[in-house]
């Protein structure tokens, strides 16, 4: 070593270097920490002999050295780094992790001293290194390519080898790109020459293929591209240092790492490192004030919608410690919390860190992207607890549910060592640590839902928007798909190949027409694969009832799911906590259709398919008959609105039962569903799974009687008279074999109704009377009533309306007997035509509002705007055309459900009456407003029409109507 006369002056390289965690190291070694420093030295001053290093000062495990050449402090570096790792330390532990830095810069020695700012800026540049690293200014990195100084003392080119008569070249890799996501490097290549004592000067640079394989990193850190920096490595480009045969020519890369903010410096310095054979290449960051505060993830697709849940999400967070988003895989919670994270940079100053825990070594992820190195023989999660002291930093830990009883060790670590740090986790199911707060993510709403779809729609067929006439079936996919983004995603990229129509009309099984052909593995890759991860995870109770419940159609109450199996009840707990299952309002558990479909599989998988749809098929004719039967026995009115919560069992029930299951339970589940379909349009699929039925009852033991039932059902949901007649020859012919008087009276009476579609008048007012007389003398007149019924129809069609009015008076009592009829409250309605006919509106409004409020509170919708329609024409006879007008209009906004068609011309007329009443564009207005209105308020503003008692000047009876 040079003695401290010969203080370099000029344009000097200052070189600062100390142990990385040496007051740690000293407390584990304790008294073995003497001997490993002083062999610290001694190493770090045996390569700075070599090149002409003047060592100012040496305090503790830190040295500060002068060199008149740039090239030479590069080369001392690089020694003392090589010979610190060849040496033999007592053990690992053990080993010092040096950092170092250089600078160059004009500087005159005062004494023995400097007292310039370069020297500062050179031990901030050695400040900002990682144990084990060399870096250096870009001042340093510009003086490797110039000068040549005269050659001083020393044999070895570099300590601890030995002597070489080549020169030493460096390699200056310069950015073309660096960011806090990634650096690219372009190349300028310089050389050192050394022949005893280093000399710096230009080279050509070599091209010999064979030499890019001779230096490898000696610490087993990856070569080649990508491999330049931990902190830099998503899409970083480096080349790899290179011995050149020619003279034995040593490349040395100077990676370009770029600017950054020095502590007590306001200007950017642009820092490199020096990587060359033997030294390690991967670290973290450079640690200085400046450093990217965060390591989110730059989106690669836009985030849509959501903005209620980010406001939600953003205020929670800032007011607790731990907040868990909860959800169902591909529910899109990591991509939300990603967003939630950047809007809160700001909130956080000391860093906002993501860690991935579905991979390994999560410890050691978080300390790499906050920039922690692991310190000897201490826990690398002590350190990153000691890094974030009581900073304000935000942890966002992903995918926890892979290695949930780390990740609570982590947290309650986290939370307890770090006053100010808080941390956002997302799972598919709570942690389960104090203080958590756990926060469901919402499905995505309709709106995003749809905006989403054909965001990634676009994106799928190339940037191309789609056409304007399939945005409906657009939305009928995304209404489909649950609001789960991951199936969104997997539903655009099938657009591809189908039309939204097609893809809309196989998504009764969503696992079937998005999975089919996907090649991927990962969880995300198809919603198979993204349900398989939390199906393994499962206890074999709760894997068990989630296969049970597959079975159900719709959500269920926890009575139905303690009757699914023993310790249900627990299992379902598990479930809901894994999303699996959700909790909606009752509260009722719902499966989605995605879980329901994989579930299915599972099941069909399982060999328990049969037995759990048998076990359904049983529990859905006992909620028949508690639906069907009063508390005291006695029947109860058939109530569309009771039978609503479960038409969607009974018929996956009947589905069962008309492929596999029992061809009787089948047979009374379509009994039951019979007025459902009737009057909600389901009279096709209906027939469809009779015949289904039909043709499996040879197999079975069914009742004439059960069968004749059927018969009926069927007949009355034809459209076809030729097949209506078919079946209630059917049905007649087995009720006579039966001797079931009341089946076969029935049967009879059905032939009415295509005699009326006929226009055979007469010949269906004689039938209806042959069969009120028939069940009079069998003793079962409520059988009789639907022919009661349609005879004072004909009866009124006729203007005789003082025998319907006869009639219908006895038919009251009919009516209340028999329970499928009561609730629509028919009789009633038909006396209020009949009044309107005789111009009493006294008894035509009272008649008609109780039709009205039954048919509302059971369900008949389609009856409930007959009696809307009729209560218009009361308001025309009553003199009030407007309101008449707008009622008619609501009337009309009932879609789909059952009319009673054979008025169709009555309303019509009095329509016509009106128009010439008001005018055109008046009854336009009025009839239209009504119609935009809705049914609700038709009937809210039915129900407020004034009773004619109370009118003013009102008389009972008025003009009766044509």
């Amino acid at each position: 070593m040079s003695g401290r006369t010969e203080l370099p002056s000029g344009l000097v390289t200052f070189m600062f270097t100390d142990i990385e965690g040496s007051t740690r190291l000293a407390r584990m070694l304790g008294d073995g920490y003497g001997s490993v420093l002083n062999a610290h030295r001694d190493l770090v001053r045996a390569a700075l002999s070599n090149y002409a290093g003047v060592e100012l000062f040496t305090e503790g495990d830190s040295f500060f050295v002068a060199f008149r050449d740039a090239g030479a402090a590069v080369a001392a570096c690089v020694a003392a780094q090589r010979a610190l790792a060849a040496y033999p330390w007592p053990s690992a532990d053990a080993e010092p992790r040096v950092r170092m830095g250089l600078h160059t810069g004009w500087a005159t020695p005062i004494g023995d001293e400097y007292a310039s700012a370069e020297v500062h800026r050179a031990a901030r540049v050695a400040s900002a290194a990682h144990g084990g690293q060399v870096l250096c200014s870009e001042a340093t990195a510009s003086a490797v390519s110039g000068g040549s100084p005269d050659p001083g003392p020393g044999d070895d080119v570099l300590a601890g080898a030995a002597p070489v008569t080549g020169r030493v070249a460096v390699r200056q890799a310069a950015a073309t790109r660096a960011t806090a996501s990634g650096c690219a490097l372009a190349t300028r290549e310089f050389r050192a020459a050394a022949v005893g004592r280093v000399a710096i000067g230009r080279a050509s640079t070599t091209r010999d293929p064979r030499a890019a394989t001779a230096a490898a990193p000696a610490h087993g850190h990856g070569t080649g591209e990508g491999a330049a920096l931990d902190w830099a490595g998503r899409g970083a480009a480096a080349r790899v240092a290179r011995i050149v045969t020619a003279r034995r020519t040593e490349t040395i890369d100077l990676l370009d790492l770029g600017p950054f903010r020095l502590r007590g410096f306001d200007d950017a310095e642009r820092l490199f490192q020096l990587a060359a054979a033997g030294l390690e290449r991967s670290f973290p960051r450079p640690r200085t004030p400046c450093a990217p505060a965060h390591n989110l993830p730059a989106p690669v697709t836009p985030f849509v919608g959501r903005r209620p849940e980010l406001a939600e999400l953003r205020d929670l967070v800032g007011r607790h410690r731990l907040v868990t988003v909860a959800g169902a895989g591909g529910a899109g919670k990591t991509r939300l919390a990603h967003v939630v994270a950047e809007e809160l940079l700001t909130a956080y100053p000391d860093g906002v860190w993501v860690v991935d825990l579905a991979g390994e070594g999560h410890e050691a992820a978080l300390a790499a992207a906050m920039g922690v190195r692991p310190e000897p023989a201490r826990p690398v999660l002590d350190t990153i607890i000691e890094r974030c002291g009581a900073g304000r930093t935000l942890v966002v830990l992903e995918t926890c549910e892979a290695r949930r009883p780390a990740a609570m060790e982590l947290v309650q670590r986290l939370l307890a060592g770090c006053p100010r740090l808080d941390v956002l986790a997302t799972s598919r199911v709570p942690l389960g640590v104090p203080g958590e707060l756990v926060w469901r993510i919402p499905p995505l709403t309709p709106a995003d839902a749809f905006t989403l779809l054909t965001d990634r729609t676009d994106a799928a067929r190339g940037g191309r928007p789609g056409q304007q006439d399939e945005a409906a079936d657009l939305a009928r996919i995304a209404s489909k798909l649950d609001g789960a983004p991951l199936a969104i995603e997997l539903a655009a990229d099938r657009l591809r190949l189908l039309s939204p129509a097609q893809l809309a009309a196989r998504l009764d099984d969503p696992i079937a027409a998005l999975d089919a052909g996907r090649l991927g593995t990962g969880r995300h890759a198809s919603l198979t694969g993204n349900l398989d991860w939390s199906y393994r995870g499962l206890s074999d109770a709760a894997a068990g009832l989630l296969r049970r419940l597959a079975v159900f159609a719709g959500p269920v109450e926890l009575g139905t799911v303690e009757w699914s199996g023993e310790d249900a009840f627990g299992a379902l707990s598990e479930l809901a906590d894994r999303s699996l299952v959700e909790v909606v309002a009752g509260p009722r558990y719902r499966m989605s259709e995605q879980v329901r479909a994989y579930a299915t599989r599972r099941l069909v998988a399982a060999g328990e398919e049969h037995a759990a749809r048998d076990r359904h098929a049983a529990w859905s004719l006992h909620t028949l008959e508690s639906v069907a039967t009063d508390t005291d026995g006695q029947p109860r009115t058939v109530s569309l609105t009771e039978l609503a919560p479960y038409v969607g069992e009974w018929q996956a029930a009947l589905r069962w039962s008309a492929t596999g299951g029992s061809v009787r339970a089948g047979l009374r589940l379509a009994g039951a569903l019979d007025p459902w379909w009737r009057e909600h349009g389901g009279a096709r699929a209906g027939r469809d799974l009779l015949f289904r039925l039909y043709g499996r009852a040879d197999g079975e033991q069914v009742a004439p009687a059960e069968l004749a039932s059927a018969y009926l059902v069927h007949a009355g949901l034809a459209d076809d008279p030729e097949e209506r007649v078919r079946f209630l020859n059917r049905a007649e012919k087995l009720a006579r074999e039966a001797d079931q008087p009341a089946l076969l009276l029935r049967a009879l009476a059905g032939h009415r109704i295509s005699l009326v579609g006929a226009g055979r008048l007469a010949e269906a007012e004689r039938v209806c009377r042959e069969v009120i007389a028939a069940a009079e003398r069998t003793g079962v007149p409520g059988v009789a009533l639907p022919s009661v019924v349609a005879l004072a129809e004909l009866l009124w069609r006729r203007d005789a309306v003082d025998e319907a009015a006869e009639l219908l008076g006895g038919a009251r009592q009919l009516e209340a007997g028999r329970p499928q009829d009561r609730g629509s409250r028919t009789v009633d309605w038909l006396l209020g035509m009949v009044a309107l006919r005789r111009g009493d509106l006294v008894a035509a409004h009272d008649h008609l509002v109780v039709a009205l409020r039954s048919r509302l509170r059971h369900g008949f919708r389609g009856a409930a705007a007959d009696a809307v329609a009729a209560i218009a024409v009361r308001c025309a006879v009553g003199g009030d055309p407007t309101t008449a007008t707008v009622l008619f209009g609501g009337a009309e906004s009932v879609r789909g459900a059952r009319r009673a068609t054979q008025f169709g011309a009555f309303w019509s007329a009095q329509q016509a009456v009106l128009r010439r009443v008001l005018g055109d564009t008046a009854f336009d207005v009025a009839y239209a407003d009504g119609a935009a209105n809705g049914f609700g308020r038709a009937v809210a503003m039915a129900l407020a029409v004034e009773h004619p008692d109370l009118e003013y000047g009102s008389t009972r009876f008025a003009h009766a109507p044509g």
